[in-house]
């Protein structure tokens, strides 16, 4: 048996160091949540495929991967794409495929984040997260979807947020798109499950992001009040508990207990947050 088990390993394609390896295709992986995965994954030996709209930030992440991480530069792809157009995310996958083999796991963490009050928000803004968050994780999926039911293998894993498991005072769009995430999720793990096929949602509070910085000079007074009281995590700690999702084959993927109780007990303890959320909201307008 294990000479065969020798044989079956020698013959695969994309062999190194004795094992076969993995190729994961990461939206948004020039930094944030998505670099820190596609570091962990680089200290597998996985292949690295990151897509994301600067091409700069691309060759910088993919120095630090192999520079700090160890990875191969010929186990490293980039392409530049934007996630919300569909042509263009499935010809920049396409690429990554060409380049590295099929995917195995794809991780979309690809994502924008423009707060404001609904009357203040712009159709534009609301359209944009829209497209970006809910429509950009869709045209990924599609991307690679069909070759993995084809192959009965491989991993989709959606990046949504805490955001999308509680409305958020001046979120209205991005709330939008996070919560349109997990229904998605839910429908495609039962048809996905009949492939061989994962499906896994993660659901991270506030992380030390690049994009939370930005987001932290714009978000309303009203929200910072409700979510400036947790402490944002690390996006390593979150990338650890991610990758530990994956090779546990979770569906949801929850972070501190706050979050898990929104998640597996919403309609029981929604009502109990969104009340504490009101006062708090009436006090700092100093009603």
């Amino acid at each position: 048996m294990r000479r065969a088990l020798d044989i079956v390993a020698a013959s695969c394609p994309r062999r190194q160091a004795g094992y076969c390896m993995t190729h994961v295709i990461i939206t948004g992986g020039s930094s944030g949540i998505g670099l820190a995965l596609a570091s962990l994954y680089a200290g597998r030996g996985a292949r690295l495929s990151l897509i994301a709209r600067s091409r700069d930030l691309l060759e910088l992440a993919a120095q630090t991967l192999a520079s700090k991480y160890g990875a191969r530069e010929s186990d490293i792809h980039i392409e530049a794409a934007d996630v919300a157009n569909e042509a263009e995310i499935g010809s920049a996958i396409g690429r990554c495929i060409e380049a590295l083999g099929p995917c195995d796991i794809l991780v979309t963490s690809a994502g924008i984040v423009e707060p404001a009050p609904f009357l203040d928000a712009s159709s534009a803004a609301f359209r944009r997260q829209m497209e970006t968050n809910f429509s950009g994780t869709v045209h990924a999926v599609r991307a690679v979807y069909p070759d993995m039911v084809q192959r009965r293998s491989g991993h989709i894993v959606m990046i949504s947020s805490g955001s999308g498991l509680i409305g958020i005072y001046g979120y209205t769009a991005y709330c939008a798109s996070k919560f349109a995430l997990r229904g998605f999720a839910e429908a495609l793990r039962s048809e996905a499950r009949c492939h061989g096929v994962g499906v896994s949602i993660g659901f991270p509070p506030d992380t030390e992001t690049p994009q939370f910085e930005r987001e932290i000079a714009e978000r309303p007074r009203e929200a910072s009040v409700v979510m400036g009281v947790v402490r944002p995590w690390s996006a390593e700690a979150v990338a650890r508990k991610i990758v530990d999702g994956i090779d546990r084959k979770r569906f949801e993927v929850y972070f501190g207990l706050t979050l898990f109780l929104l998640g597996r007990f919403g309609p029981a303890v929604r009502p109990l947050i969104n009340w504490w959320f009101d006062r708090a909201i009436a006090r700092s307008r100093g009603r």
